[in-house]
């Protein structure tokens, strides 16, 4: 059953995009380790998608939307603080709608949605492994060759120190790489659960029959005939949902216990949001009461009154509850706090409110206010409230609404039995766009190449699935 799986997803519906099609499977499974080697695959998936869908991509108004926001953006430059950095703040936007409408003509199937996860599960793995390596072992690698071809700098330790980073340049940004991936690879597995269970309840029912023919073949026999001998088939390993479900386990294992070795808050409450999320949707109320009272336990131990939360405190570690309520860090400094870094972005956005102060701004501006450098306010929508203002920033909100709409709607479309694992799949990938915002309202993601491209090229895979789909829908109309 898998390897036919591959089979399909290997070939795309579109045979002038096959080409591209494979580029982008190949860049995607080095990009996580080997950001320069992917991004040439997934460069070269992308041209291909804009030479041969052209007319189609500059037909969608999707696009013709992320054109009126890079003008928008590029307007904003002339009224920044400082001009220089609002332009080069541009190329964390720009060139990403670019990849967002080539991508979003490759990608036109669940199937290829399914794949993308595959993908991305087996490229993390070795960045997982090293960031046990890192965080345990005290491995630390600087690897530079031909200047960036290969580039690979591991802090021993982790960076910041105790906090595991793997191959990512600071732990916040590994948590949400692993963030996206926790939640993808959990969609699969609960995809392999149900296969493994179907195949189980096939196989019971297969050998109440066969006990039956049995049966017959023995009275058969005792009259004189010869019983009759059925065909026997082996099933090869990837044919196993069994394979598929072990493997899934154990890498969803190593993934999440790499995510909470980040030492994210963030990215922690998003897992388990996550979580809930597919034990909702599967109907598991045990699973979900019971992660419901791990997150009170957990939530008393820090922030309840103290007579009540020692009381919890016996049994959930310090290394949970202190994160959570800050006395794990209790010396930091006051700038240093999201509560102050938000505070001021928000009083820049009311100074300026139609153009902002500048992308990139928030940063000179705090260091000259603070005396400290900060490389964003950790709020990507303050964020950009403050540097390009109201209306860049709400049609950047309203974009984004507009795909996950989309992708709410063809997920409302799927009703059919045979459809449940196509709306599965489609379901991990909005839980994962939704995950993205609220990892984006405590910390921002855009200024990681490797996690803002991942990030992009998942919001263009929701964007063309729900394309073709409306498409078919328009031609089944007419």
């Amino acid at each position: 059953m898998l390897g036919t799986c591959l089979k399909t997803a290997f070939r795309h519906p579109n045979p002038s995009l096959q080409s591209s099609w494979n580029y982008a499977q190949l860049g995607l499974l080095v990009f996580p380790l080997l950001p320069f080697l992917g991004a040439v695959g997934i460069v070269l998936a992308i041209l291909g998608g804009w030479f041969t869908q052209y007319r189609a991509i500059i037909r969608r108004p999707l696009h013709w939307g992320f054109a009126l926001l890079s003008v928008f953006m590029i307007i904003t430059v002339g009224f920044a603080y400082d001009k220089t950095a609002a332009f080069l703040g541009l190329f964390n936007f720009l060139p990403y709608f670019l990849v967002f409408a080539g991508f979003s003509t490759l990608i036109q199937t669940p199937v290829q949605l399914r794949q993308m996860s595959w993908i991305l599960v087996l490229g993390s793995l070795p960045v997982v492994i090293l960031g046990f390596g890192q965080l345990f072992l005290n491995w630390s690698s600087k690897i530079r060759i031909l200047w960036f071809v290969v580039e690979w700098e591991i802090e021993p330790g982790g960076q910041p120190i105790g906090r595991m980073a793997s191959v990512f340049m600071y732990a916040n940004i590994f948590a949400g790489y692993l963030m996206i991936v926790f939640i993808l690879g959990i969609g699969l597995w609960v995809e392999s659960y149900r296969r493994m269970r179907r195949r189980t309840d096939k196989g019971k029912e297969e050998g109440e029959r066969e006990r039956m023919r049995e049966g017959g073949r023995e009275r058969m026999t005792e009259g004189g005939k010869l019983p009759t001998l059925s065909p026997s088939h082996t099933p090869s390993l990837l044919d196993s949902p069994r394979f598929a479900f072990f493997f899934l386990t154990v890498a969803m294992i190593a993934i999440f216990v790499a995510l909470i070795l980040t030492d994210s808050r963030n990215a922690w409450a998003i897992a388990i949001f996550a979580c809930l999320a597919y034990a909702v949707y599967e109907g598991w109320h045990i699973l979900v009461a019971g992660v419901a009272g791990i997150i009170a336990s957990v939530l008393c131990a820090a922030f309840a009154p103290l007579a009540i939360a020692q009381l919890f405190r016996k049994f959930v570690p310090a290394f949970f509850w202190a994160r959570l309520n800050d006395q794990l860090y209790p010396d930091r400094p006051i700038a240093l706090l999201r509560k102050t870094q938000w505070q001021f972005a928000l009083s820049l956005t009311q100074q300026r409110p139609w153009t902002g102060w500048g992308l990139r701004n928030f940063t000179p501006l705090y260091d000259a206010q603070m005396h400290i450098w900060l490389g964003h306010p950790h709020n990507l929508f303050l964020m950009l409230f403050a540097e390009t203002g109201f209306p860049t920033t709400l049609l950047f909100c309203g974009l984004l609404v507009w795909i996950f709409l989309g992708g709410v709607q063809l997920l409302q479309k799927l009703k059919s039995v045979d459809q449940a694992e196509d709306k599965l799949i489609c379901f991990s990938y909005l839980l994962v766009f939704l995950s993205w915002v609220l990892f984006n309202t405590a910390d921002v993601s855009l200024f990681d190449f490797r996690l803002n491209t991942i990030s992009w090229l998942l919001f263009a895979a929701i964007s063309g699935v729900v394309y073709r789909h409306k498409h078919y829908q328009r031609l089944a109309v007419k």
